[in-house]
C-alpha cells in the first residue's frame, strides 16, 4: 500500500469516528433533557399570561 492511500484510511477512519463521537453526543439522554427543556417552559410561560 502506498502512503497516500494509508493517509486517505486514516482520515476517512477519523472521519467516522468523528461522526460517531457527535451522534453519540447529540442524542445522549442526558442532552436531550437539557435540549428539550427551554421548549416545555416556554409552553408553560404561555400558560400564564
Amino acid at each position: 500500500m502506498h502512503a497516500t492511500a494509508i493517509s486517505y484510511l486514516i482520515f476517512g477512519l477519523v472521519l467516522v469516528v468523528l461522526f460517531v463521537v457527535i451522534i453519540v453526543f447529540y442524542y445522549s439522554k442526558k442532552r436531550h433533557e437539557r435540549v428539550e427543556e427551554p421548549k416545555y417552559r416556554m409552553l408553560d410561560d404561555d400558560d400564564r399570561d
